[in-house]
């Protein structure tokens, strides 16, 4: 969209974790605002007299463009938006941003150690949903399991696979992208 561009690609305007995109990860997303489709949230940050960086910043917040925002998801989990801005408005951006990295960080060592090829879209999904302790652990566990250190990489991404699912039930959360239906 002509004139819309963001420095921060870990969080969007209206609370999407791009950092932890498979889209953004591939090479094939811009993240919001560079080089990616316009949107309603977008347009109306243009219009606004005031520009933020983050919805969560606008005095309008939360307008009628976030009704139902959340029930669907695209190739990145949408389920947390609200949540995210929330808690970027709470700690402050600076600090969400630290946060978003420690994520991404996680998330790439995922990738690096534990991905068969097939495992990107959980990794992102459970980067995204399960607390920032709990993904500390799910990292530690998997470094400590002294039966992945010389395991071909399948089997990593197998018990990787298995501990996610595990600890994301504990947690009450389906590691699954919502798919809007008919």
């Amino acid at each position: 969209m002509k004139g819309f561009t963001r420095t921060d690609l870990y969080l969007s305007l209206c609370g999407l974790n791009c950092g932890l995109c498979p889209m953004l990860l591939g090479g094939h997303c811009g993240g919001c605002g560079n080089g990616n489709q316009s949107c309603k949230i977008a347009r109306c940050s243009l219009e606004q007299l005031e520009r933020v960086e983050y919805c969560c910043q606008c005095g309008k917040f939360p307008c009628e463009k976030y009704e139902g925002i959340d029930e669907y998801d695209s190739f990145i989990t949408h389920q947390n938006r609200m949540a995210n801005l929330k808690r970027a408005k709470d700690i402050g951006p600076a600090a969400y941003r630290r946060e978003q990295e420690e994520r991404r960080g996680i998330l790439d060592r995922l990738l690096a150690q534990y991905n068969d090829g097939r495992r990107k879209t959980l990794y992102c999904l459970g980067s995204n949903l399960l607390p920032l302790e709990t993904l500390r652990a799910v990292l530690q566990t998997l470094e400590a399991d002294p039966l992945l250190k010389g395991a071909e990489q399948k089997e990593k991404a197998q018990s990787a696979a298995k501990l996610f699912q595990t600890v994301a039930k504990e947690c009450k959360i389906e590691l699954k992208l919502r798919k809007k239906q008919g």
